[in-house]
């Protein structure tokens, strides 16, 4: 593979890394500048999902890159099977983190009375442990079990069998199936049932509202149509703000993960094989959850942007501040040697 395809797949790479690395790192410097977003429960999730996602740019993106660029092993052995764990960890980790994200949003909307008894700080913990201890478990069998290495079809260091080691094939399709059934399939189960039951409570929320708009405007007999019109228009509007925002998150983890998934799971049949070209291109795939999760869970919220917007204020200031100084003394400076002029 050389060429446009290469050349794209490289921009690709570079490009998810850093709109990743930025967005996530802005999300931990809000959680950093702001106590209210650390007081809350889901800030918990949020920060483990950052977490894994700026580490998973900074470890396996590069040497993906790498291996694109080179079409070779980039490292040696050992340090791949290192990155191949990361890879497996990092990534079970954020997939389980979406999944709590959304748990916690199912109890909060429907179970909004007694949301501080179900979920607080404590359970919130117990959840981020039982995902490290889930993808610590697949990491540490595939570590054991020397499956994890540099795989040409996905120019990049993660599970993989060797083609001299046919005889333990059983085993690893096992694992492989084993390990994408409970991170991808059992992430995708709950981020279902969770945004389907919070979007039917949305649905029943928006037709009450609607009921107690449309019994206003009878009532109201001498508003004028345009507000009518402007009244029903929001009406709409409200109905499809929660069914877009849910499938923003449901939509998002089934494009960013499923093609690679599938694809893995394809390759555990001997007559099947996989085009680098599409291997490398839904590895890529998957790395852009990275990029996409600040926005879909952080950014794109009133509270983070309140708080990026007044960090990005006061940097603005201070550097506007630190101008007017230099700019006042060197004002000072040229009065100075004018004076001494003169004085000569």
């Amino acid at each position: 593979m050389s060429g446009i395809p290469q050349f794209l797949l490289e921009v690709s790479i570079v490009v998810v890394a850093v709109v990743s690395l930025l967005t996530n790192l802005s999300v931990l410097l809000c959680f950093t500048q702001s106590s209210e977003l650390r007081a809350h429960v889901p800030g918990v999730f949020v920060l483990n999902l950052s977490f894994s996602n700026v580490l998973l740019t900074l470890i396996n993106m590069p040497a993906t890159f790498l291996g694109v660029a080179t079409g070779a092993q980039p490292f040696g052995d050992s340090f791949c099977q290192a990155v191949s764990f990361a890879e497996t960890f990092l990534t079970t980790n954020a997939m389980l983190s979406m999944a709590a994200l959304s748990m916690d949003r199912w109890v909060a909307v429907v179970f909004p009375l007694s949301y501080s008894s179900k979920m607080r700080y404590r359970d919130a913990l117990l959840i981020v442990a039982y995902s490290w201890l889930q993808a610590l478990t697949f990491s540490l069998t595939q570590l054991l079990m020397d499956w994890g290495g540099y795989s040409h079809t996905y120019a990049s260091c993660t599970v993989h069998l060797d083609a001299g080691e046919r005889s333990r094939f059983a085993a690893y399709a096992t694992f492989t199936a084993l390990f994408h059934c409970s991170s991808f399939a059992l992430c995708l189960l709950v981020l279902c049932f969770a945004y389907l039951k919070v979007l039917r409570v949305a649905r029943s929320h928006c037709k009450r509202i609607d009921v107690i708009t449309v019994q206003t405007l009878l009532l109201l007999v001498d508003i004028h149509p345009s507000v009518k019109e402007r009244c029903l228009a929001e009406q709409k509007k409200r109905r499809q703000r929660a069914t877009k925002k849910i499938c923003i998150f449901i939509g998002s983890f089934i494009l960013c993960f499923s093609p690679y998934v599938i694809t893995r799971l394809l390759e555990l049949v001997p007559s099947v094989h996989i085009p680098r070209y599409w291997g490398i291109a839904a590895k890529c795939l998957s790395y852009g959850k990275t990029s996409s999760d600040p926005f879909v869970y952080c950014l794109l919220r009133h509270q983070y942007r309140k708080v990026l917007v007044s960090i990005i204020s006061r940097f603005m200031r201070k550097d506007h501040y630190a101008l007017s100084i230099h700019s006042t003394s060197s004002t000072l400076d040229t009065t100075d040697d004018n004076c001494i002029t003169r004085v000569t």
